[in-house]
């Protein structure tokens, strides 16, 4: 999952994590970096829980996440800027949504007789209905 906002805070982070679990269900445990915000807004949702979310910021325990945004960084590097945070949000959806789809996240009926950008043209006209 991923959620575009303009500052990374503690509320950003707790908004993060809560359509994350909303989606995936609560987490056993989650490693981070070493984000103070991140960690503060991990702190806020197990002060509201009778079993803690065990964190876990060990540097090299949170390379997979890394490497994954290795990716977007490799599309949106030659665009050199986005012109407004608008714009940033749009092209960063599409290229995660293409790169989910690659990874096989989503499930769509009949997307094994269809060629990925067919699955991201339903997938496009599902959430941003035309």
């Amino acid at each position: 999952d991923f959620l575009l906002t303009a500052k990374r805070d503690m509320a950003a982070a707790k908004r993060f994590f809560d359509k994350a679990m909303g989606a995936n269900g609560d987490p056993d445990k989650v490693a981070m970096d070493k984000s103070g915000a991140n960690k503060a807004a991990i702190d806020a949702i197990n002060a509201g829980r009778d079993v803690p979310i065990l964190v876990l910021q060990v540097k090299y325990l949170n390379n997979i996440v890394e490497q994954d945004h290795r990716a977007i960084k490799r599309v949106t590097r030659p665009m050199l800027n986005f012109k407004s945070f608008r714009s940033a949000g749009s092209v960063l959806a599409g290229i995660e949504l293409m790169h989910m789809i690659r990874k096989g996240q989503f499930a769509i009926d009949g997307a094994d007789a269809m060629s990925f950008a067919d699955q991201f043209s339903v997938l496009a006209g599902i959430v941003r209905p035309v």
